[in-house]
């Protein structure tokens, strides 16, 4: 058994990839209404907008019946903290990168395929199937998130 110890131990993950898919904690505070940021959690890219009370009122005003996967703004975010937006930055079509405060929805628009994603990262228009996955995240206080 000694003799196989370091041939099984070596098939451990090193300390890179066990922090690659460490949690994340991310702090808010520096973020202004209508600024988002990003930063990358697991290799993606995530987004974390402070939307304004006017984009969270025009995502909440838009019928189910309109989105090709339907969800509510609501279902997306944490109660309370209703401004905070926090989505995986990857197309749901091909895996493109989309753009910020970009497209027809104050949301993503990504350049690839022109899929548009409204203030909620929910599919409005293209090819992309799906709205933009929301990663698992939790406040740890008002102003910081820890993603994963």
């Amino acid at each position: 058994m000694a003799t196989l110890w370091p041939f099984i131990s070596q098939m451990n993950p090193d300390a890179s990839t066990i922090a690659a898919g460490a949690p994340i904690e991310v702090d808010l505070s520096p973020v202004a209404e209508g600024q988002d940021i990003k930063v990358f959690w697991r290799g993606k890219p995530i987004y974390i907008s402070h939307r304004t009370k006017k984009q969270v009122e025009e995502v909440r005003s838009v019928p189910l019946s309109n989105l090709p996967d339907p969800a509510t703004d609501q279902s997306r975010t944490k109660d309370g903290h209703e401004q905070w937006l926090v989505v995986i930055g990857i197309c749901t079509h091909l895996g493109c990168i989309p753009i910020a405060h970009e497209g027809n929805y104050d949301g993503f628009f990504c350049p690839c395929h022109g899929s548009q994603y409204d203030a909620s990262g929910r599919i409005r228009q293209g090819p992309a199937p799906l709205n933009l996955p929301v990663p698992p995240y939790q406040f740890v206080s008002d102003t910081k998130i820890q993603i994963g």
